[in-house]
Formats: structure tokens, sequence, C-alpha cells
């Protein structure tokens, strides 16, 4: 291949941008940068954008943030919303809402939480200044987020269907296979539909979601056992529910809201 294009000084070699395609797929944060579309949806399976999901069916608008510190007290504060914590912090400490999607859905009496997190919630913030359309999308809503994109993409809309992937412990991206169910499952959902200008890079999570044994393969792959050897095996319950939810939540100013 030729020389790379200079995109916001990383360096991105010829096609794969995927460009030559209406839909694309790409992992992380960097994969989100630099395979840009008109719209972009994030899957981050365990947790957040099924925590999203579980939240905005409620009725929760949802603010996404970086990975909580103090920064994040000052902006929830300003925005008038509550400030999720850690898991294990809002097991200590009764009352408190978290990244748990299982949790979420029970809370009630809040209008706007504040959701940060180290993979979905930071490429959502990068994405907020793309100008790109954020979506979040999950197992639990991937036929409900097909059917939202489809008519965009017929009607000429680029897309980018991004696996946020998690961290290895040196920092770097480890991809993992619950998001890229979670993609495919929205994929698949598009070729149903019929849209057919897949990149072969979406074309593989999608086939890689029909090779998926779900929920079994969800519980026992390294994320949805990492959870649940950490007491929280109910998210993997709540992630792992194909099309539960006809929510569509759309960035929409800061916050997630519901398409409908």
């Amino acid at each position: 291949m030729g020389p790379g294009t200079e995109l916001n000084g990383p360096v991105i070699k010829p096609g794969h941008d995927q460009g030559a395609y209406a839909v694309r797929c790409e992992w992380g944060p960097v994969g989100a940068a630099l395979v840009p579309a008109d719209i972009a949806v994030v899957v981050d399976v365990l947790s957040f954008t099924t925590t999203v999901t579980v939240a905005v069916g409620r009725g929760i608008a949802v603010l996404p943030y970086r990975w909580r510190d103090e920064s994040a007290r000052a902006y929830a504060a300003s925005r008038d919303a509550l400030l999720a914590v850690g898991r294990l912090e809002a097991r200590e400490q009764a009352g408190q809402v978290s990244l748990s999607p299982a949790a979420m859905a029970a809370v009630s009496g809040v209008e706007r939480i504040v959701l940060p997190s180290p993979n979905g919630s930071t490429i959502t913030r990068a994405l907020a200044g793309t100008g790109a359309r954020v979506v979040a999308g999950s197992l639990r809503n991937a036929s409900a987020v097909a059917a939202y994109l489809a008519p965009l993409v017929r009607d000429g809309a680029t897309c980018v269907v991004v696996p946020a992937g998690e961290r290895w412990p040196d920092g770097t991206l480890r991809p993992c296979v619950e998001d890229l169910w979670g993609a495919g499952a929205i994929l698949a959902g598009l070729l149903e539909r019929g849209v057919s200008d897949l990149s072969p890079e979406a074309r593989a999570a999608a086939h890689a979601r029909a090779g998926a044994r779900l929920p079994g393969d969800l519980h026992d792959c390294a994320g949805g056992r990492e959870l649940a050897a950490a007491g929280f095996g109910d998210d993997v319950v709540v992630a792992a529910e194909l099309d539960a939810s006809d929510v569509v939540p759309v960035l929409t100013g800061e916050a997630f809201v519901d398409a409908g």
C-alpha cells in the first residue's frame, strides 16, 4: 500500500478508513477516530451501552464522561445530574447508582445521570466533538438500532459501528468478544433489512454474532466470568437479553435520550 494520509496527527493508510463502504466497523477509541462516518454506534456490552439502554428506557437522560474523577463531580454538579459510582462502591454504600445495568433497572426518581466509563463512555465523549450522530448499541437493543439505522443508510448516510473493547493491564486495547457480538448483532440486523454495502470488517462482525451461542457464551466469555467472579453475574444476565429493549439512545447535546 502507498503512503498514509494524516488525520489529526495519526497516519491512516489508504483503505483503512473503510471509506469505500457505507457501513463500517472498527475497534476502540483509535478506530472511532480514524474511521469517520455520519453515524457512529458505540457498543460496550459489559457494560456502558447496556446500562445506557436500561437507563434511557426508564426515562433517565445519561451524560457520558471520562473515567470517574474530581472533574466528573464538578461536571455532574454543573449539569444538575447525579454522578454514578463504581460497582463495588455502590455495593458498599446503599442508595448509590453505578455502571451496573442490573442495578440501573431498579433506579427511580432520577432524571439525569453522569455515567463515566474508561471505554464506551470515553469513546462517546470523543465522538461527540466530531459532528457524528452517536448511538448507544448493545445486545439488548440490537434490532431496534438496526431498524433506526437502515432507512438513514438507504438515504445516503454512512455509519461506523465501534466495538469499544477493554484494556489490558498495560493500557493497550483488548478486543473483547462480547462487544464483537453486540456490533455483529446490529450489523446482521442491517443485512436483514436490505442494507448490503457493508465493509468486510462489518460483515465479519455479523458472522461472529451468527456463530455465538447466546446467552451461554456471554456468561462463559472472559468478561462474563470476570463480572460473575466479582459478584455481578446479574449484569451479565441483563446484558445477554437479546432485543429486550426497543430504546435507541442517541446523544442529543450532552445526553443520551431515546430517538423515539
